[in-house]
């Protein structure tokens, strides 16, 4: 069994959202982590969207990095710039490194629908990103 990381900022958002399609698409493939440089809880947009998609992702909590110490990790995935810039040193000789910027939604302001079109899009960038992964890397 593989063990992925999925590694974002604050471990609330994108993060997530990769986590909870990671762990549906894989179908017993390896094992999912996801962790941040920083914990800020669940973002609830993040949370309301992935149900929309009927993913359930309420039970997962933030975690930081370095609760995940130890770990012979095959995959780490940065889904931000920031992390993959500020990530302390994990030491996974063996791990290989993927780096994909994803649209941070959670920062975007605007009206309900401005809101929810934008975690729709990165919910749906984030969806593609780990089937392929999937696809690509697991199998």
């Amino acid at each position: 069994m593989k063990n992925v990381l999925v590694l974002c900022t604050g471990n609330s958002c994108r993060s997530q959202m990769a986590h909870g399609y990671l762990n549906t698409l894989q179908n017993g493939l390896a094992t999912i982590y996801s962790a941040g440089i920083e914990t800020h809880g669940l973002n609830p947009g993040a949370v309301a969207i992935m149900g929309e998609d009927g993913i359930d992702i309420t039970g997962h909590t933030s975690n930081h990095v370095d609760e995940y110490q130890g770990i012979s990790w095959d995959y780490i995935i940065t889904v931000c710039d920031h992390a993959k810039e500020n990530c302390p040193f994990i030491p996974a000789d063996h791990a290989q490194r993927i780096h994909h910027n994803f649209f941070d939604p959670s920062k975007v302001s605007g009206s309900e629908d401005e809101k929810h079109t934008a975690f729709l899009k990165a919910r749906n960038e984030i969806r593609e990103f780990c089937s392929n992964f999937v696809r690509n890397e697991l199998q």
